[in-house]
């Protein structure tokens, strides 16, 4: 099966799922791909907003039914908690609409917010409109370096796949990046492990 192919049967459920996850990558990843022809960048859009929007409805409503109990359980999420907490209390709207930005706390954040008592009408139409933006900005970054890769190589078809191998790796090499730092940052906080 060709990468056309594969990306025409599996390419939104891919996007819904991975944004489910997490996403930044997987938009990234299709908004270019979107550039290529291979999906329609409304398509992306709409997978991507659908798929965050669903993830962090989720993570809220975890937070507000057992937000204090998992916090306890996750010394980790306690010094990012208490971040969060702090941002909440002076930029409410702001950081619910731009949560999804803030790397190191896009995870953790909803179920902050969930967990500080927030309802659910106060939540949901600010991060309705925080997930359409972030899909729609992730979706045009990728689809202008499909842009940028169209100009700077003239035979683009030649080299796509090298592209979004370089594009996909660049955003994992971010990704475990990000990772490692909060681990050891986690680490530094807490040498002993909890023990």
């Amino acid at each position: 099966m060709h990468l056309e192919a594969l990306v025409a049967t599996y390419g939104y459920a891919a996007i819904l799922l991975g944004t489910l996850l997490e996403g930044e990558v997987v938009v990234l990843v299709a908004g270019f791909l979107a550039h290529q022809g291979y999906l329609d960048p409304g398509g992306v859009v709409l997978a991507a907003f659908a798929g965050t929007l669903c993830s962090d409805q989720l993570a809220y409503f975890l937070g507000r039914s057992r937000g204090g109990a998992v916090l306890e359980r996750r010394p980790a999420w306690k010094a990012k908690a208490a971040r969060v907490f702090a941002l909440l209390h002076r930029r409410r709207i702001p950081l619910t609409l731009g949560f999804r930005f803030l790397y190191g706390l896009r995870t953790v954040t909803p179920f902050v917010i969930g967990a500080s008592g927030i309802r659910p009408r106060e939540f949901a139409p600010w991060n309705v409109l925080g997930a359409a933006v972030w899909a729609a900005v992730l979706t045009g970054l990728g689809y202008s370096i499909g842009g940028a890769l169209t100009v700077v190589v003239a035979d683009a078809q030649r080299y796509e796949l090298w592209a979004l191998a370089g594009v996909a790796s660049l955003g994992a090499l971010t990704w475990v990046g990000y990772a490692l730092r909060g681990r050891f940052a986690a680490k530094v906080a807490d040498p002993d492990g909890g023990l």
